[in-house]
Parts: structure tokens; sequence; C-alpha cells
């Protein structure tokens, strides 16, 4: 079956290929066998099948030493970056990482992920503050979702991560997430503190930047109110010097007839 060849010519190991390069989203080993099973009945792919088939595509990725595989991630299969180019795309992670997630947002989905289903109530109490604004943010991220209410007064709202998530931090389930004492042990890498130094001096350039724009701003709007006086200044001298030669052409022309 892994080399099966379809009327058109296709083989079934490409079209698979073709699938999860297509979908933006991981896409699990049903929906494939399904998307298959449409198009020719005669062939339905089970879960074995389409893993042998990822293994090939990837050992065939390895031998030609491209820069890419798949991998199984959020309940499905998508296509990622080998982990020896990851220092490569280092710096690019570091300039989006601001883009992507706040502090306060990551807090707050920390939260979440470890407490689930949580309410808003609750993410406050842990943080200290509101978090209404921040879990909106997060539900527009489609990294957290609503997925029903709490038995307690006010029947306040549940929340819990997305599939989404799981794609967004390379996980097939929140049990994989790291228990508190390892994430301990990351904090205290090496790796880890170097990425800590260099988020940090991203944070400064932007910060720098910031207030940059801030005193070229100021400084723009001080010069274009002085610019204005001055201007009015040239304006009346040219008017006064209009109507001095006016005058003298008035008195020329009377000379001249007398």
């Amino acid at each position: 079956m892994l080399d099966y060849r379809f009327v058109d010519g296709t083989r079934l190991m490409s079209v698979i290929e073709a699938l999860i390069f297509a979908s933006p989203e991981p896409i699990a080993w049903d929906k494939l066998s399904s998307i298959i099973q449409e198009n020719e009945e005669e062939i339905v792919p089970d879960e074995n099948v389409i893993q042998r088939i990822v293994n090939q595509l990837n050992n065939r990725y390895e031998e030609n030493d491209l820069s890419f595989r798949i991998e199984k991630t959020g309940g499905g299969y998508t296509f990622v970056t080998q982990p020896r180019f990851h220092p490569w795309l280092s710096i690019f992670q570091h300039e989006n990482a601001y883009r992507k997630l706040s502090q306060s947002a990551i807090e707050t989905l920390a939260i979440v992920a470890y407490r689930q289903p949580v309410t808003k109530p609750e993410v406050d109490q842990i943080r200290g503050v509101d978090s209404g604004y921040i879990l909106r943010q997060l539900l527009e991220k489609m990294l957290v979702k609503v997925s029903g209410r709490a038995d307690s007064p006010g029947k306040p709202l549940l929340y819990k991560t997305t599939d989404y998530f799981l794609k967004h931090f390379g996980i097939n389930s929140v049990t994989e997430l790291p228990k508190p004492r390892e994430i301990d042990e990351i904090l205290k890498d090496d790796d880890m503190a170097e990425h800590r130094r260099l988020l940090m001096e991203r944070q400064m350039e932007i910060d720098e930047t910031d207030v940059a724009d801030e005193i070229l701003e100021e400084f723009m709007d001080k010069f274009s109110d002085e610019a204005e006086p001055e201007d009015e200044e040239v304006s009346d001298s040219n008017e006064e010097r209009n109507d001095s030669e006016s005058e003298e052409e008035d008195g020329d022309d009377t000379i001249r007839n007398n």
C-alpha cells in the first residue's frame, strides 16, 4: 500500500505529504484517511500505514539534508524545522517573542494550563490583579477557550487551553508540560539563561527606540511651533517691502507728470 499509485499516476506517499503540507493546522491520521477514501474507496490507510509513510518521508528528508521534517504535535501531523537549525532561527524567534505574548499573557496562560478548568476569579486571586483583558486576548489568539460554567455562586465561566495551544508550544497533551521542579532546572540551564539575556537585550532596544521616537517627536513639535512666528515675520517683512516699493513707484510717476 505504501507504493500505491492512483489513476492519475500520483503516489499515495506524495498525496499524504501534500495534505500535511497544505493543512494550516496539524492534521490527524483519521482525517488524512477519510480524505483519501473519498477519492479512492479501495484505499483505507489506517494509523499504522500513515505513520509508516511519515517515517519514510522523514527518512528521505534526512537523506537529502533538508531543513524540515514531519512531526506529530497538537493531535496531528505538521511540518517543522529540524532542531539543528534552531540556532539560525533564534534571532527571528526573539524578535517575534514580544509580538506573540506579553509577560502578563504568559503568566495568565500558565495558570490556565496548570489549573484548568479554571475561572476568572481564581486566576485573579493567583495573579493579584484583574485578568479580564488578558483572558480576552488569549481567547482572541485561540490559546484558551470557554469550557462551561463552574458550580459556584454566579456560575463563572470556566477556561481551558485549546488544541492551538498544544501546537503553539509543540506538545500533544497538557500532560507533557514541564513539572514545577523541571521548570526550576530549565531556568538554571545555561541555554535558558542566554535566551533570557537575549530577550532582555531586545526589550531594552525596543524601549530605547520608543524613547528616541518620543524625543524626536517632541523636537519636531517644538521646531514647528518656533518656525510659525518666523514665517509670519517674513511674510510681514515682504508686505512692508512691497508697500515701500509701491510708494516709490507712485512718487516717480508724480515727478514725471510734473
